[in-house]
């Protein structure tokens, strides 16, 4: 039998992104080939993805990437932001972003479409990555944006790679404005979402139950005040105009000049630019919004992976 050396577990790593302990494994049960090791470990990843499935997978990485009137979002998941820094994870990320902007960010088309350079589907990829490099993983959403005339512009925030990060955002603009004109003003735009967080573009597009809940809320503040019916329903009034200027992103003040809303800020960029600008929508990914991470203890995993 071949002697295992640190070296070929290590090229061996390198090849597949597995880890030490199947590296080591894999080369053992192939006699030290690493090519057929590479084979034998791509064997078992489907019985390794399926083990790993039921973990919650909550970090991960945004990818965005835009081609002058479309743009795409996604959010492709992980357990651990050791993993989001995996040159392999990453390059699966910024494929599934272009396979996105291709597809209309459809997620069934995406997922069956075939992964670049490999005879594999995007979802069967999926599984392969999960199996070598040893964490659950999900493509968890993807939205695209476009405008008939214009430009889809993007930023990404604590960005890892091009296009990749931790929070990820599209502003679509309508507008006559040369490319790099307006291109300048969707990347002020956008960073201003990813600080702002908005829920919305306007008023009426607020979620109606989300508006009723902060009413009621404002109500029964009110109340409390002991002022007539007509002076509360002025107070909650007044307190849901205040509300649609914290979330509404026309309606918040720009980060950019920390005093105009956006709506004021965005003409006064037009006329800079000499045509009209219209915003014509917005995606902001945050990475593991409204996931329900389980709560562990590092410690104990680490004593208990040794002692394995």
């Amino acid at each position: 039998m071949a002697q295992i050396t640190a070296a070929m577990v290590k090229e061996l790593r390198d090849k597949t992104g597995a880890g030490m302990m199947d590296c080591k494994k894999a080369l053992a049960e192939t006699d030290g080939d690493v090519d057929a090791a590479v084979d034998w470990l791509r064997t078992k990843g489907l019985a390794a993805a399926q083990k790993k499935s039921g973990r919650t997978a909550a970090d991960g990485l945004i990818g965005v990437v835009t081609s002058g009137t479309t743009g795409a979002a996604v959010e492709v998941n992980a357990e651990t932001d050791f993993v989001a820094r995996n040159e392999l994870f990453q390059d699966l990320v910024s494929t599934i972003a272009d396979l996105a902007l291709a597809n209309d960010a459809d997620l069934d088309t995406v997922m069956t479409s075939g992964y670049p350079g490999v005879d594999r589907t995007v979802e069967e990829q999926l599984t392969h990555n999960i199996a070598t490099i040893g964490e659950n993983m999900s493509v968890r959403r993807m939205t695209s944006l476009s405008v008939e005339k214009g430009a889809v512009c993007s930023y990404v925030h604590n960005q890892v790679r091009a296009g990749l990060g931790k929070i990820g955002v599209l502003v679509a603009l309508t507008s006559d404005a040369s490319g790099d004109a307006l291109e300048a003003v969707g990347k002020q735009l956008a960073m201003h979402v990813a600080a702002a967080a908005p829920q919305a573009l306007t008023s009426a597009e607020l979620d109606a139950d989300l508006v009723e809940r902060e009413r009621a809320v404002l109500s029964e503040k009110a109340k409390e005040s002991g002022k007539p019916d007509n002076i509360v329903e002025k107070m909650v009034e007044g307190g849901i105009r205040k509300f649609y200027k914290e979330v509404v992103l026309l309606e918040q003040i720009c980060v950019i000049d920390g005093k105009t809303p956006v709506n004021q800020w965005l003409e006064a960029q037009a006329k800079d630019v000499g045509s009209a600008i219209e915003l014509a929508g917005f995606v902001r990914y945050q990475l593991g919004d409204g996931i329900e991470k389980d709560e562990s203890d590092f410690a104990a995993e680490v004593a208990a992976a040794v002692s394995a």
